[in-house]
């Protein structure tokens, strides 16, 4: 497998960045595979107090990739994107997300998951779903009413609209807005530091609590969400959108991928 996800271990802080930046980060199969494998082990490892994810200071991730996406859909809910979202939600280390540039599709679903988000203001926050003949995902059907109001998460979820690191942190899908990628980089350091020097069981568990409340309809909204992904697939509108997308963007730039 190719090492598409970095990992920085250092005075308690595991950084795991998105490393495909020729393809403005656009997940594979494989990236999914090889990020709930390095959650999985950070939550098992006593010396990781806190896990920031990035995609660096220019770009998060364009969402999927195209091509393997077709070429690879998910089939069933064990798939490798689905079997992320269920280690992120098992997660009980402190997650940290360090949002600079595009964060599309499922870059935008996981900042629901995080503890922290923290955004520059070049963010491009999207959820284009419906555009691509797709239903939402990761809980997002959930989560960005409950998090934003009905109309708010309408705007985003059934319009496609794109917020910027500013929109973002004014509606509340993020923390803290930074001028430019390296302040966000450099905050979400001091920001996993501050969550170390706390008592690290009462952290833990007063998250879990944080959780525990929606944790069952959460995760019942993720699967039917799953489920309903999997038929939308299927379907002569998405195979459609999706392609004529995935044309688009060849044609456009080769050489970045085909992200949705």
């Amino acid at each position: 497998m190719n090492d598409l996800i970095k990992q920085e271990h250092s005075a308690g802080v595991l950084t795991l960045t998105f490393d495909r930046l020729d393809k403005l980060n656009a997940l594979n199969n494989a990236m999914y595979t090889q990020l709930a494998d390095c959650l999985l082990a950070a939550d098992e490892d006593e010396s990781v107090g806190a896990i920031i994810l990035t995609g660096g200071a220019t770009c998060f991730t364009a969402g999927n990739d195209l091509a393997d996406f077709l070429q690879h859909p998910p089939t069933h809910l064990d798939s490798p994107a689905f079997r992320l979202m269920k280690v992120v939600t098992h997660l009980q280390t402190p997650l940290i997300a360090a949002v600079c540039g595009a964060a599309i599709g499922i870059g935008t679903t996981l900042l629901l998951h995080c503890d922290q988000v923290l955004v520059s203001r070049n963010a491009r926050l999207r959820v284009p779903f419906v555009n691509l003949g797709l239903c939402p995902e990761f809980g997002a059907s959930l989560l960005l009413p409950r998090q934003l109001g009905h109309a708010r998460a309408a705007r985003l979820l059934l319009l496609g609209e794109t917020l910027d690191g500013a929109s973002a942190v004014a509606w509340g899908l993020a923390n803290e807005l930074f001028d430019d990628g390296p302040q966000c980089l450099a905050a979400a350091q001091q920001m996993a530091q501050r969550l170390l020097a706390l008592p690290q069981g009462a952290l833990r568990q007063t998250r879990q609590l944080l959780k525990q409340a929606s944790m069952a309809e959460l995760q019942a909204t993720i699967r039917q969400e799953n489920l309903m992904f999997i038929e939308r697939l299927n379907t002569q509108e998405a195979q459609t959108a999706l392609n004529a997308l995935l044309n688009r963007s060849t044609e456009k730039n080769p050489s970045k991928g085909t992200p949705s």
